[in-house]
């Protein structure tokens, strides 16, 4: 099995890579405006982004998020022209016409990579299959399916049964996805009497699928959920569910819909399907706590078959579901309170919500919580504290002063010398900048500190006796609106 997927991954891997040189090679952004030019790449230790004008809007956003240039504002600079704000993100303006633009920014430690295959790996963001197709990702705290024309995948404990309507007079159909590699050769369809079907054991996330009907490959029609891979390739997407949410009676009700924190609340994006009982919505959530409520014809209610509840911020309550394994919070003291609350960034600073409950020995709450980087503050009898040097805070401000909690941490980062130092904290992405929570340890002649880490980019910084550093140890690195630069690292699970 780990041969079969390392051959299509290189076959992948190299037809990638020849596409991508024969670009560089050929084409050395000299792409006429009529093709639409959208490309992102590295050439001469610079990151270089080619954009047509000309660009429909579905197109402009499939490039941005493949890219994640959500920080560029693009569709800003197309429509004024106006570089000030790409300048300030360290980015250049080497082209401007009316057809397209090119703009670039200078790459640190790129010479590094001795390959010119790792650096076009590098640029298209493909470091394996683990990064681009990952089924759990805690990024995604929610998936649905959306058919059209036929029911939902038929799914039966880890059974999902995959099923392509009509094609009555194909020969073979194959089904291939995130699921087996993309290999075209080991999932053969079964012809019924109405289309194709396939057996695939699956736990719950996202995949990503398509069929492959006498040798040509195709997204699934009937399903409204496509993505676009990163390689140019449309994606049909599937989410395996783990969970499903039931209304029972209601039978007058027009429309149902389900609403949470999971989706921030949106109030008709869930809607739920009528069943001879009432109604239901499989849905993937991710690992963690998750409230919600239902929407019958516009009126708002809890589960009136869930006693799990939390209050909310209207004096009424919300209903909850618990996925994973509760993480006990607790603060020691404070017995004299009269009502200690918590709250973080798990819950959205909500500081009506969690209500710790008293012990002998001072406070404690279970919350269930995923993998990922968390802040909280404790709330003693409304004055806040952070339950380290259970000092007053104002709230919300001294956000620096917030603890923090790290589940699942699967990466280690690693400041060596500065050993006289009195504080070495950690900034970046994955914890929204905040300079002086994420304190790290000293041992020996480094400084070290474990976090959870998303597969993708990261940006970050070391923070030594309150001077901001890049990491000496990692030459790759990129500027910053600053012109302090910060250090850049591509993890992958």
């Amino acid at each position: 099995m780990e041969m079969r997927s390392t051959i299509y991954e290189i076959i992948k891997l190299a037809r990638t890579c020849c596409l991508i040189i024969l670009l560089i090679t050929i084409t050395a952004f000299s792409l006429p405006a009529q093709i639409a030019a959208k490309n992102y790449i590295i050439k001469d230790g610079k990151m270089l982004i080619e954009l047509s004008k000309q660009l429909d809007e579905t197109a402009l956003d499939s490039f941005i998020a493949k890219f994640d240039l959500y920080d560029l504002d693009l569709k800003q600079f197309i429509k004024t022209a106006s570089p000030d704000s790409l300048r300030k993100l360290g980015w250049n303006i080497e082209k401007n016409n009316r057809d397209l633009f090119v703009i670039s920014k200078l790459l640190r430690g790129f010479d590094n990579f001795n390959n010119p295959a790792d650096k076009i790996i590098f640029s298209e963001k493909k470091a394996s299959f683990s990064e681009l197709f990952p089924s759990i990702n805690n990024t995604i705290k929610y998936g649905f399916n959306s058919f059209r024309k036929k029911s939902p995948f038929h799914v039966k404990d880890s059974m999902v049964t995959f099923f392509l309507r009509n094609n009555n007079k194909a020969q073979k159909v194959m089904l291939a996805g995130s699921f087996n590699d993309w290999n075209p050769s080991s999932l053969p369809m079964n012809q019924t009497d109405s289309g194709w079907v396939a057996q695939v054991k699956l736990g719950p996330g996202k995949y990503w699928y398509k069929f492959i009907v006498d040798g040509n490959w195709t997204v699934d029609k009937d399903n409204a959920r496509v993505e676009n891979d990163g390689m140019d390739n449309d994606n049909s997407v599937f989410y395996k569910p783990n969970f499903v949410f039931r209304l029972n009676g209601f039978g007058n009700a027009k429309k149902v819909y389900l609403s949470g924190s999971f989706n921030n609340w949106k109030p008709r994006e869930l809607q739920m399907t009528r069943t001879v009982s009432g109604w239901q919505l499989p849905l993937y959530l991710a690992e963690g706590t998750h409230t919600y409520r239902f929407v019958a014809d516009g009126r708002w209610m809890a589960d009136p078959e869930n006693k799990d509840q939390l209050p909310n911020e209207f004096n009424d309550f919300n209903s909850v579901i618990r996925i994973g394994i509760p993480y006990i919070f607790k603060l020691n003291g404070y017995t004299n309170a009269k009502q200690v609350m918590i709250a973080g960034s798990f819950n959205n600073w909500q500081e009506h919500e969690l209500i710790m409950t008293k012990t002998a020995a001072g406070w404690q709450l279970p919350y269930t919580l995923g993998a990922g980087n968390y802040e909280y503050r404790y709330k003693v009898d409304g004055k806040w504290i952070n339950g380290l040097a259970n000092t007053a805070l104002e709230f919300p401000k001294e956000k620096k002063r917030n603890a923090y909690l790290i589940i699942g941490a699967n990466y280690t980062f690693r400041l060596k010398g500065f050993n006289t130092a009195r504080t070495v904290f950690l900034a970046g992405d994955f914890n929204d900048w905040a300079p002086g929570t994420y304190a790290m340890k000293q041992e020996g002649d480094e400084w070290i500190l474990r976090v959870h880490l998303s597969a993708g980019k990261h940006l970050y910084k070391f923070i030594v006796d309150g001077k901001w550093v890049i990491d000496p140890g990692n030459s790759l690195w990129e500027q910053n609106e600053f012109g302090t630069g910060n250090s850049v690292i591509w993890f992958t699970r």
